[in-house]
């Protein structure tokens, strides 16, 4: 945006646009804005709507089901479990006399743990600095359908005396 040197970079969530700024910019009030994360520990508030008992009866019951549903699925899970359980026993007694030894596990090398996902400050532009930034892409667009028409226009008539 001023040209400095910065690795600072603005982009829009699907980064069709993106710009480098300086991080004094960032702090300018007329430039953009920082967006504060919401806390997880607040509870969202809720809206002025309120729920008829009818809709209540019919959500709890809904509920209901479910949960015996989930509980005849775990019953015949664990019951699936037991039968596999008594068939890993038989093929580990069979598979004990011919083991081989396990791989052995990989050394890690410091440093190259799997880097945590980098939390990055949201900012929101200033409506003026914004505004700017769609007149100059509006115009990028013009100027290129401007030059793609302009070999299919006519010319200027020429030899004709005045």
């Amino acid at each position: 945006m001023c040209f400095r040197p910065t690795t600072t970079v603005l982009a829009t969530i699907n980064t069709v646009d993106f710009f480098y700024t300086c991080d004094s910019h960032l702090t300018d009030r007329g430039f953009a804005s920082l967006v504060e994360p919401p806390s997880p520990y607040e509870l969202p508030k809720p809206e002025g709507r309120k729920v008829s008992d009818e809709e209540i009866k019919k959500i709890k019951e809904e509920w209901e089901e479910k949960q015996r549903k989930k509980k005849e699925k775990e019953k015949e899970n664990s019951e699936k479990e037991k039968e596999k359980e008594k068939d890993a026993e038989k093929d580990a007694s069979k598979a004990a006399t011919t083991k081989s030894p396990p791989p052995p596990a990989p050394i890690p090398v410091p440093g190259s743990a799997a880097p945590a996902k980098p939390a990055h400050q949201k900012y929101i532009l200033h409506r003026d600095v914004w505004a700017m930034r769609l007149g100059e892409h509006k115009k990028k667009r013009q100027t290129a359908a401007a030059k793609e028409v302009a070999p299919r226009l006519p010319g200027a008539p020429r030899g004709m005396p005045l």
